[in-house]
């Protein structure tokens, strides 16, 4: 009976585990039928949700953009039209700016021939080789030749050509001159002219820029094309190469925009040109040196001595006026006068002495006035000054006359150490 059992049990597991077999097979193949199913029903919609193209076929190798020959031809012939448009324009430009040179190196070489026969013949030579004809390469010349565009390998950090920046309204400069400030106030008129005009240039370059400009067209909220204008400059720098141009960097930024534009530009320098070509004779010209006093005799005598020795033994086209102020002391300048004067035979001095208290401006206004031998040049020093034969030669090499009417006429031409001697005539006198 046991064994009965044990065989009807292990019947039973037998047939139960080949049912189960079957059926996990038919599920499988159903499971298979119904992907099958779902992914022809996926192919079908995608056929159905396709565009249609009217026969024309997509371009290859262009995945989720599936256009029309027809746009592509129109997109073309759109781009076509803008080169072709950009491109006579440009030609219009260049052929405006050819005639222009033309006219110019004409008109230059018309000045030079006549400068030329004027001067019989005799010129500046270091450049007759280069035709005018040549100018526009010339000046592309100076720009491959400048630092804009090549760099320059310097001895030391002293023979860096420094930057000086500048914005619509200021210039900061490195060099501050008379000025002593940073801030150059007021902005001379040619400085504030050539900038405006770099700054005018900079946003011609880029609201018309080039093709090959690396720039991508901007635009607005309602897709017009954005444009820069004066308000939108930044800041700028320039230096200059004094045998090259001037180099030009200018920011430009909207103020609703991240993005920076940068330009670059660069002014050449033109070839030399003859202006003039004289001979100056200063052997008929006298310096009145004119040299306010009071007390300090000691000073005066070492002032003396270099006079001796720089006006007397080397130039004797000078003439010397000492205003003194008060008498302590006046005695002591007399002496001192004679002495030198006597021992070089020199007579060419004049002593003026006034009983009042020393004023420098009134000292040299009594010794201008006490001139009354014809046009001098006139020399405004004081007695701590050492002054040089060549000095007072470039004197009277730079102090040319302006014209023939009296008057005040300003000639800054002379710098002595750190102080500006203005050379002024007035009335038939130059002062220095």
């Amino acid at each position: 009976m046991k064994k009965q059992l044990i065989l009807l049990g292990k019947y039973t597991l037998i047939r139960m585990s080949r049912r189960g077999s079957v059926l996990h097979i038919r599920t499988h193949w159903l499971l298979l039928g119904l992907a099958l199913l779902c992914s022809l029903v996926l192919f079908m919609y995608l056929l159905e949700c396709a565009p249609q193209t009217d026969g024309n076929a997509s371009l290859p190798g262009v995945v989720g953009e599936n256009y029309g020959k027809e746009y592509y031809q129109a997109l073309l012939q759109e781009q076509e039209e803008h080169y072709q448009t950009r491109a006579t324009s440009l030609k219009r430009q260049i052929a405006q700016l050819k005639q222009e040179l033309q006219e110019m190196s004409e008109k230059m070489k018309s000045l030079q021939e006549r400068k030329n026969i004027g001067a019989n013949g005799i010129g500046y030579q270091g450049n007759k080789e280069q035709p005018f004809s040549d100018l526009l390469e010339f000046l592309h010349s100076q720009i491959d030749k400048a630092e804009v565009s090549t760099g320059a390998k310097l001895l030391s950090e002293y023979g860096v050509i420094p930057f000086e920046s500048f914005t619509l309204m200021k210039v900061f400069q490195l060099e501050m001159g008379l000025t002593r400030h940073p801030e150059e106030k007021p902005v001379r008129k040619d400085k504030r002219d050539e900038l405006v005009e770099v700054i005018e240039a900079g946003l011609e370059v880029i609201n018309n820029a080039d093709e090959d400009d690396e720039q991508e067209d901007e635009e607005g909220p309602l897709g017009e094309k954005l444009t820069l204008n004066e308000n939108d400059f930044i800041e700028g720098y320039y230096r200059t190469e004094r045998d090259k141009g001037t180099q030009y960097e200018l920011f430009f930024k909207k103020a609703d925009l991240m993005e920076y534009r940068h330009v670059t530009l660069f002014r050449p320098f033109g070839p030399l040109m003859k202006v003039k070509n004289e001979m100056i004779d200063i052997t008929r010209s006298i310096i009145n040196i004119i040299v306010p006093l009071a007390e300090r005799t000691e000073a005066f005598a070492q002032f003396m001595q270099n006079f001796r020795d720089v006006c007397i033994h080397q130039d004797k086209r000078i003439h010397l006026t000492v205003v003194y102020f008060g008498k302590e002391g006046l005695s002591k300048v007399k002496s001192i006068l004679e002495s030198v004067t006597s021992e070089s035979n020199f007579h060419n001095y004049t002593l003026v002495s006034l009983n009042e208290e020393f004023n420098h401006g009134r000292g040299l206004n009594v010794g201008a006035r006490a001139w009354d031998k014809g046009e001098v040049l006139m020399f405004f020093c004081d007695v701590d000054i050492f002054f040089s034969a060549e000095f007072l030669n470039s004197c009277q090499l730079n102090a040319e006359p302006a014209g023939s009417q009296k008057g005040f006429w300003f000639l800054a031409r002379f710098w002595l150490w750190n102080d500006l001697s203005i050379s002024i005539r007035f009335s038939n006198h130059w002062w220095l």
